[in-house]
C-alpha cells in the first residue's frame, strides 16, 4: 500500500495531466457527436428550404453526420496523446482490409451515389426496381426504403436497385390504360366497337388529347380482342383501370355481346 502511494505521489501531476486530457477527449467526443447530429438536421433543413427531394436530403445528411463524426473521434484521440497521423495510416491499411471483406457494403454506398447523381427516382415515387414495386421513401448510404400499397415496408440494397432496370411509374405526367377485351365470333364488330367508344367518352378521367384508341388486334383462338387504349394522369391509372374493367363488361352484357371464355371445339369421327 505504502509504494502505491508512494508512486501516486510521485506521478501526480502527470496523472493530473493525463486526466485532465481525458476528460477533455470525453467532451470533445461527447459534443462531437451532438454537433454532428445538429450539422446533419442543419444540412436537411437546408435542403428541404431549398425544396430538394427528400431522399436527396436524407442521402446528404447522413453523410455530414459519418464525417463530422469521424472527425470528433480524431480530435479525441490526438486530444489524449495517440499520433493520429500514424493511426489514420493504420486506419487505412485496416479500411482496405475491411473494405475487401465489405464489398457488397461498398457496392451498395456506390450504388447510393449514383442514384443521387443520375436520379432515376425521388421520393414519392412508385418505382419496380430489384424485383420488388413501391413508394420511394427515403435514399440511405446504403439502402433505399420503399413502401407497398398494401402498406409494406421494403428496405431494398442500393447495389440490386442498381444492377437491374428501374421503372418509373410517376416520373411521367400521364400513363396509358392498355386493356384487352374479347368478344364472341359472332358480335356485331360496329356494335362492340361503338360500346366500347361510349364507355370511354363517359369516363371523366381519360384524357381528351392524346385521343383513345379502339382497334381489333387480334383474331383469337376464342374471341375477337380489342385493344382499348385510353390516356389518364398517372395518380388516376389505377383507378380508371377498375372503373373502365368493371363498366365495360356491364355496358356488353346491356347490349348482348358476349365476353367467352376460352374454349375448344372437338369433332368425333366414327369409323365402320
Amino acid at each position: 500500500m505504502d509504494s502505491i502511494l508512494n508512486w501516486l505521489n510521485e506521478n501526480s501531476g502527470l496523472i493530473l495531466h493525463y486526466g485532465i486530457q481525458a476528460v477533455i477527449a470525453l467532451v470533445i467526443f461527447l459534443l462531437g457527436g451532438r454537433i454532428a447530429k445538429f450539422c446533419a438536421k442543419l444540412t436537411e433543413k437546408a435542403f428541404d428550404k431549398k425544396k430538394v427531394d427528400k431522399a436527396v436530403s436524407s442521402f446528404v445528411s447522413s453523410i455530414v453526420y459519418a464525417i463530422v463524426f469521424a472527425a470528433t473521434i480524431l480530435m479525441a484521440l490526438s486530444q489524449i496523446g495517440i499520433e493520429t497521423t500514424s493511426f489514420i495510416a493504420i486506419l487505412g491499411a485496416a479500411g482496405l482490409a475491411v473494405g475487401l471483406a465489405l464489398q457488397g457494403s461498398l457496392s451498395n454506398f456506390a450504388s447510393g451515389v449514383l442514384i443521387i447523381l443520375l436520379r432515376p427516382f425521388k421520393s414519392g415515387d412508385y418505382v419496380e426496381a430489384g424485383g420488388k414495386a413501391g413508394t420511394i421513401k427515403k435514399i440511405e448510404i446504403f439502402s433505399t426504403e420503399m413502401r407497398t400499397p398494401d402498406n409494406k415496408v421494403i428496405v431494398m440494397p442500393n447495389s440490386k436497385i442498381m444492377s437491374d432496370a428501374i421503372i418509373n411509374y410517376s416520373r411521367e405526367a400521364t400513363r396509358r390504360v392498355d386493356l384487352v377485351i374479347g368478344v364472341g365470333y359472332d358480335a356485331d364488330l360496329r356494335k362492340a366497337k361503338e360500346v366500347l367508344k361510349s364507355v370511354l367518352d363517359n369516363e371523366p378521367r381519360i384524357l381528351k388529347d392524346p385521343a383513345y384508341n379502339v382497334s381489333v388486334s387480334e383474331l383469337a383462338d376464342s374471341s375477337v380482342n380489342f385493344i382499348v387504349r385510353p390516356w389518364v394522369k398517372s395518380e388516376d391509372y389505377w383507378p380508371t383501370y377498375w372503373s373502365l374493367m368493371e363498366n365495360i363488361k356491364i355496358a356488353l352484357d346491356d347490349a348482348d355481346i358476349t365476353i367467352p371464355f376460352p374454349q375448344m371445339d372437338v369433332h368425333l369421327h366414327k369409323q365402320d
